[in-house]
């Protein structure tokens, strides 16, 4: 199973207000929460870190957590494709994906 594309539509927080999605301090916590259920928070992290989105809460990491992760990882030219990767051979879907997201941020 790969990525999604139209992953938006899917999204845990497009019936929300957006602007929650895009606080500061301990209101990114909130924001955080939504994502957790998501079934296209990967997806979403994806794209925000492929396409250096600088503001809000995507895929349940904040700009801080992202460019973080950016700087540890300059190598990975698209996380798209590295998770895309990483699904596949890892054939267990939602179990799969949190041990994406481990690895990839250490």
């Amino acid at each position: 199973m790969g990525m999604i594309t139209d992953w938006p539509s899917l999204a845990a927080c497009q019936n929300g207000d957006p602007d929650a999605l895009f606080v500061q301090g301990a209101e990114q916590n909130v924001a955080k929460r939504i994502c957790r259920s998501c079934p296209v928070r990967y997806e979403c992290l994806a794209d925000a870190l492929d396409n250096r989105i600088e503001f809000g809460v995507w895929g349940g990491m904040t700009e801080r957590e992202r460019r973080a992760l950016l700087r540890r990882h300059p190598q990975v030219t698209s996380w798209r494709k590295m998770f895309e990767a990483a699904m596949k051979k890892n054939s267990k879907d939602k179990a799969a994906k949190d041990k994406i997201l481990v690895s990839a941020s250490n």
